[in-house]
């Protein structure tokens, strides 16, 4: 036990502890996140589809008329 008080042990693993750190904060740093806003938010793949058959429906009906 008197080794992990050793005062080169206790060093080595603080410095150990912050070089991790700054390279988790360099990785995630460069992460890029969409616009948290809905209305500016690109739309899904259902939501174009939706619109779509509402489109084609309202022509479909149009067209019975």
């Amino acid at each position: 036990m008197e080794f992990l008080t050793n005062p080169w042990v206790i060093s080595i693993i603080v410095v150990s502890v912050v070089v991790g750190n700054i390279a988790a904060l360099k990785y995630t740093a460069n992460m890029k996140f969409g616009p948290l806003d809905p209305s500016k938010r690109e739309k899904s793949d259902l939501d174009k589809l939706n619109e779509l058959d509402q489109i084609k429906q309202a022509q479909k009906t149009e067209i019975d008329k």
